[in-house]
């Protein structure tokens, strides 16, 4: 059931807030402007993402002036006004002192207030944040105007920056039409064109050596939408923060990339890792590698081989999200994927060997299996990944290659195989009847 929501007084406005869990610290989670807290809890990855979060924790969420079902504003906010009313909230909520956890633009927000109340903050976690939004000559690495403008453009409401922030999930309609929906809950047109303006204009960057509370910065390695000398910044010039680079490459997700993000959390407020819950599921496993790529990065030389990879990890990311494909986990030259169909599968692993070879002259093989696996987090596990693993090193370059409980699932679909005979496969008991999938 979703918590109740409740309304504190700043000034003349009540800020809307809701108290999750009772847990021994109190956590306060500063979102970004896009926000609506009763909305939040329509969508079941979310809900599991706070509810992780108040397991340890009695965690106090509120939307800021002007957003969600907090009051109105007839201007931008501005910085000093919204820590006025993290101060209300945690006056209503009871809470005398809390750890601050903010994500995007709420991260600013929370050093403002950190660094202003540190006799209030007991700890500050920011996760994809950033101390100034507009570009600088001595920044030059943040949006543009013209830039932060094409954000807004004129499909406000309809979810299209999703695709931005998180491409996976934009690629699940139930998770865009929630998204969709929580930006028209979050603020009209007019009012976001305000919150844009505001958000373009700050800079906190000279607040941050007087942040006292122990920060812990956190960032995905691989995002391209805030870019990571953002955070790189406010662990430099935080004393004493310590940096995380976590896996991923979305600003925001939706699902197992959150266990990675909330086990960091959870180990830096309360010094444990919570244990972690195991989830069982059927999944086809993929296993996908640059046949020669050993050779191929000695000829072109480190730089250039990176450079590879990266353009190469780009043209497959759609890819894979077109077949519904989960990145485990990028293995240097290929990458480790699941899928909840096994015909999905082969046809995401024909089509990636499509772009290898036409868009980059490569030779990609594949080896899949269906089987249970182990969820645990971002990581899987089980025998069903070890067969998966064996499998691809039966394959010829370029050769797709399934056993035969995949051939067996996909009956009816079309899909053609020549029979690869049977195998032993090296540290699994029994013998495997292997089929390649035909061109």
């Amino acid at each position: 059931m979703p918590p109740e929501t409740r309304y504190a007084r700043s000034g003349e406005l009540h800020i809307a807030y809701q108290v999750v869990g009772e847990g021994p610290m109190d956590l306060v989670w500063v979102p970004g402007w896009i926000s609506n807290v009763e909305h939040y809890w329509e969508e079941p990855t979310v809900v599991r993402y706070f509810e992780r979060l108040a397991s340890f924790s009695r965690l106090i969420l509120f939307d800021r002036r002007g957003t969600g079902v907090s009051d109105p504003v007839d201007r931008a906010p501005t910085l000093e006004e919204q820590m006025d009313d993290v101060v209300a909230v945690m006056d209503a909520a009871g809470s005398e002192r809390a750890a601050v956890y903010a994500q995007l633009e709420g991260g600013a927000l929370a050093v403002m207030f950190a660094a202003t109340h540190p006799e209030r903050t007991t700890a500050l976690v920011l996760y994809e944040t950033m101390p100034r939004t507009a570009w600088a000559p001595d920044y030059d690495w943040a949006m543009r105007p013209e830039e932060r403008q094409a954000l807004l453009g004129n499909g406000w409401g309809d979810g299209s920056r999703i695709i931005a922030m998180a491409p996976s999930a934009a690629a699940n309609p139930r998770l865009r039409r929630w998204f969709a929906r929580l930006e028209r809950l979050a603020a009209s047109p007019a009012t976001a064109a305000k919150m844009l303006i505001v958000t373009g204009q700050i800079d906190v960057r000279a607040v941050l050596p007087q942040v006292q509370a122990p920060t812990l910065v956190l960032h995905r390695a691989g995002d391209r939408f805030i870019d990571i000398r953002h955070s790189e910044y406010l662990a430099e010039h935080i004393p004493g923060a310590r940096f995380v680079k976590l896996p991923g490459a979305e600003a925001v997700t939706f699902g197992a990339e959150d266990e990675v993000l909330l086990e960091e959390v959870e180990e830096f407020l309360t010094g444990a890792r919570g244990a972690s819950q195991t989830e069982r599921v059927l999944a086809t496993v993929m296993f996908g590698d640059i046949v020669g790529s050993t050779e191929l990065a000695a000829e072109l030389g480190d730089r250039r081989w990176r450079q590879l990879l990266e353009a190469f990890a780009s043209a497959v990311g759609p890819v894979l999200r077109r077949f519904r494909g989960r990145v485990v986990k990028e293995l240097g030259d290929g990458v480790l994927a699941t899928f909840d169909g096994p015909a999905r599968a082969i046809g995401c692993a024909h089509a990636m060997r499509e772009v290898a070879q036409s868009e980059f002259d490569l030779e990609l093989r594949a080896g899949l299996h269906t089987g249970e696996v182990e969820v645990m987090g971002r990581d899987i596990g089980g025998i069903a990944v070890h067969i998966a693993a064996r499998v691809l090193a039966c394959a010829e370059p370029g050769e797709l290659i399934v056993s035969g409980t995949v051939k067996d699932l996909v009956v009816g679909s079309g899909i053609s195989f020549e029979d690869r005979g049977e195998r032993e496969l090296r540290g699994v008991p029994g013998r495997w009847h292997l089929w390649s999938v035909a061109a």
